[in-house]
């Protein structure tokens, strides 16, 4: 068995995982954010707690977070900015007295899909999420591949695809410093600003425009139609590239209405092989996915 811990910008989540992927038990306590000798605090304690609770010792550790692992085995990118720079693998290994890994928190969520979830059976698995940002991971024979500086995966921060020069060029600015990445658009935040921008008033959220759309406003199915269209225009690219069996789609904006079934058919018109049969599916974990491969991560050794 092994502990799967999820580290956010809101909550800290944990697990104890077994190698036949049933679920031992969990917990989780807030972020203490901007303070990374407490982050590394509320993990031990939480770490702790759990094994307490359960009886149980595990050997190892994975942790997925925001942005990338270097070389060095610091933090780089990412929007818990208290992490980037700081060896927290290193840190956390020395508090539990464990070996620890750190991956990406796209890469675990992908690896936990391909190994027991929605792309269980495939050889080549690509992760989209799209919630508060952009993300993603490839796994390719149940192995994560990571990449040169650990950002596989990462699409999130390309130029939108096919970008209209009268309406999505330059684009929004984006936090990395770039305008017109696909976070930008297709991302939560990004989608209700579109909204705003159409409207002329901030404030309304996902769910509210999914629900003035269903009830027939006209601006709000505009604007989900436009968000459905930039999505397909960007994951075309990757799987363009990488051509895999299955997109697994994570994140809240993958629990639109139809959305895995309408990017599905959406993003035919953008693929340039004519024999491609990817498939386009829901997280079969959900938000449990990323802890639950962080686990996976701790068990690859």
């Amino acid at each position: 068995m092994a502990v799967g811990v999820d580290y956010g910008g809101t909550k800290i989540e944990a697990i104890v995982l077994d190698t036949a992927g049933v679920e031992l038990g969990r917990r989780r306590v807030p972020t203490p954010r901007n303070d990374y000798a407490g982050s590394i605090v509320a993990i031990k304690e939480l770490v702790h707690g759990l094994e307490a609770d359960l009886g149980v010792e595990p050997s190892a550790m994975g942790i997925g977070t925001p942005g990338a692992v270097g070389a060095d085995g610091r933090v780089a990118e990412g929007n818990s900015t208290w992490l980037i720079g700081q060896p927290l693998g290193a840190d956390l290994s020395a508090a539990l007295s464990r070996p620890v890994r750190v991956a990406n928190d796209g890469n675990c969520l992908a690896l936990s899909e391909a190994i027991d979830g929605a792309g269980a059976g495939h050889r080549v698995v690509f992760t989209a999420i799209i919630g508060t940002g952009v993300g993603g991971g490839l796994v390719i024979d149940q192995k994560l591949v990571e990449g040169n500086s650990g950002m596989t995966g990462e699409w999130g921060h390309s130029p939108l695809p096919i970008a209209d020069p009268a309406t999505e060029f330059p684009g929004p600015q984006c936090f990395c410093g770039r305008r017109g990445c696909i976070e930008t658009w297709i991302a939560g935040p990004g989608l209700e600003a579109d909204y705003a921008r159409q409207i002329g008033q901030t404030g309304t959220r996902v769910p509210q425009m999914v629900a003035l759309a269903q009830d027939g406003d006209a601006q709000a199915r505009q604007t989900l139609k436009l968000h459905l269209q930039r999505s397909a225009r960007a994951l075309s690219t990757v799987v363009n590239v990488i051509d895999p069996d299955v997109v697994v789609l994570g994140g809240g904006i993958s629990n639109l209405p139809n959305f895995a079934e309408d990017l599905n058919r959406e993003i035919r018109a953008h693929l340039y092989s004519s024999l491609s049969t990817v498939k386009i599916v829901r997280a079969k974990f959900g938000d449990s996915s990323g802890v639950r491969g962080a686990a996976r991560l701790a068990m690859e050794g």
